[in-house]
């Protein structure tokens, strides 16, 4: 943006990526540099540009916190360079943050700047737990406190008589580690000790966790249940409405943890179905798509089109990247002639059907040996001559089949898979060190370099309730071949049978 870059104060939410305003999202699509904060969910991340610079500006025990001073300098110095700067912090940038320190240091410095509000933790968590803060029947209004105020200090800026006595809902941030001064406090200044209390730790996330009692009990279930930060307590009657409200934590796979494989840009309907479920899902990508090894097949096959009888799609990656370069060399679908298709598996067929190309062959069963068989039960293929447009090292079994029976096949690579390795969202991280549930599995390539980055077999072995979801036949033979066993495995073999797995678990 010129000479002059811009800093966006943007608030992350509370946990849930869903949660991003529309404003924040379009920023992280547009910026050069992202500071985040130890909270900000890292899925985020993955709306910034590949060559955005991504920073870490927060605190955790294995890294070195920037200084505000410092960091407030970073700010200012990568918005002087022209940069396009988005500071993502959890919550709003402005509620017990220190978005308006840093606010202040960029007018102080004379860079331009921004704020978007973002939904706090103060009732999101609340209402994922459900329980809302005010209700006709019990409350109109409600308090917030920071629990980082240590109620035995003599000099606490916190005035816990006057707290106790304040009506309505008491809602307290970072207080996991004082909650018994802090109940205790409350308790020695009027507040009756039967008051119910509600603790929701990593609100509105699939590894939420919710903890209730007293103002009497709750230190105990605290040290009971090992409960730890970061959470969101309240205080209040409006805490026992849980036991009808809570919507969040009763849905069917709530407390599952589920890696879901897919390249970056196609896991987000796999993924969105599996959190609308319930799970807590982790993005590792196993695989990207890259151009293959050589475009001159390609070149040869495309400017020949026309003599071309079948193309034979085997993934939608194949129509996208069979198209890109087919609308580079004509300007009309037209010039495709009167070539037929052949899809494997309904998505392939979908992303034709965008294009709005008839689908003239699918077979039932989404193999390479099943799609040979239906194009050979269709018609004699004896001088036939089909393109096969596919990734480049893809099963040998189609090509052999139809060449077998005479046809004319040119088996040209569109594309390329390679093994990703980044960790853009801290899936891999985290996995790595929590582990999950399920792992889902939709190719065989993905199974190939899982393994090759995390050595499924050995995870298998170690963690006996690991358990792994096979999308279809040549995924299960790919497990196989590891010497593992799928749990589960989608009759039918799509995205949606692939989710609907384990609901049956």
């Amino acid at each position: 943006m010129g000479l002059t870059g811009k800093v966006y104060l943007v608030g992350a939410g509370p946990g849930d990526a869903g949660l991003l305003t529309m404003r924040g999202a379009e920023l992280l699509r547009r910026a050069d540099v992202v500071v985040y904060d130890s909270l900000v969910n890292r899925e985020l991340l993955a709306l910034a540009p590949e060559a955005a610079e991504v920073i870490f500006g927060g605190k955790r025990p294995r890294d070195r916190a920037i200084p505000q001073e410092e960091l407030n300098r970073l700010l200012a110095e990568k918005a002087a360079a022209g940069k396009t700067v988005v500071r993502l912090k959890g919550g709003d940038p402005y509620i017990f943050g220190r978005g308006g320190e840093e606010a202040a240091g960029l007018h102080r410095d004379g860079v331009p700047f921004e704020v978007v509000p973002g939904i706090s933790s103060i009732i999101a968590a609340p209402s994922y737990a459900g329980i809302p803060l005010t209700h006709r029947d019990h409350c109109s209004s409600f308090t917030v406190i920071t629990g980082h105020e240590d109620p035995g200090k003599e000099e606490s800026a916190l005035d816990w008589e006057r707290i106790a006595r304040e009506p309505g809902t008491k809602v307290l941030l970072m207080g996991v580690e004082r909650i018994g001064k802090i109940a205790a406090a409350l308790e020695a200044n009027g507040l009756d000790a039967g008051t119910p209390v509600a603790m929701v730790r990593w609100g509105t996330m699939g590894r939420q966790k919710t903890i209730t009692g007293t103002l009497a009990t709750i230190a105990d279930k605290v040290a009971m249940t090992d409960f730890k930060a970061p959470a969101v307590t309240v205080i209040g009657g409006v805490s026992t409405l849980r036991d009808t409200l809570n919507w969040f934590e009763n849905r069917p796979l709530f407390g599952q943890r589920v890696v879901v494989t897919r390249t970056r840009n196609q896991a987000s309907r796999l993924s969105g179905q599996l959190r609308d479920l319930g799970a807590d899902v982790l993005e590792i990508p196993t695989i990207k798509i890259v151009p293959p090894g050589s475009n001159e097949p390609i070149v040869e096959a495309v400017t020949g089109i026309g003599s071309y009888d079948w193309i034979v799609f085997t993934s939608p990656n194949g129509v996208e990247h069979f198209f890109d370069y087919f609308f580079k060399a004509f300007r009309d679908v037209r010039d495709l002639g009167c070539v037929r298709f052949a899809a494997v598996g309904p998505a392939t067929a979908k992303k034709l059907g965008e294009l709005h190309l008839h689908i003239d062959l699918m077979p039932e069963v989404y193999t390479a040996e099943a799609t040979a068989k239906a194009l050979l039960d269709h018609q004699n293929v004896e001088n036939i001559s089909v393109l096969l447009a596919r990734a480049e090292e893809a099963n040998s079994e189609l090509p052999r089949m139809l060449e077998e029976r005479g046809a004319i096949v040119d088996d040209v690579a569109f594309y390329k898979t390679i093994p990703e390795t980044e960790d853009r969202n801290g899936a891999a991280e985290d996995f790595e060190e929590n582990g999950a549930d399920w792992i889902m599995f939709a190719s065989s390539s993905a199974v190939k370099n899982f393994d090759a980055r995390f050595n499924l077999a050995k995870r298998c072995e170690d963690n006996p309730k690991l358990k792994l979801a096979s999308i279809g036949p040549e995924t299960t033979k790919a497990l196989k071949e590891l010497g593992l066993k799928p749990t589960a495995k989608a009759r039918d073999h799509t995205i949606d049978g692939l989710a609907a797995v384990l609901l049956k678990k």
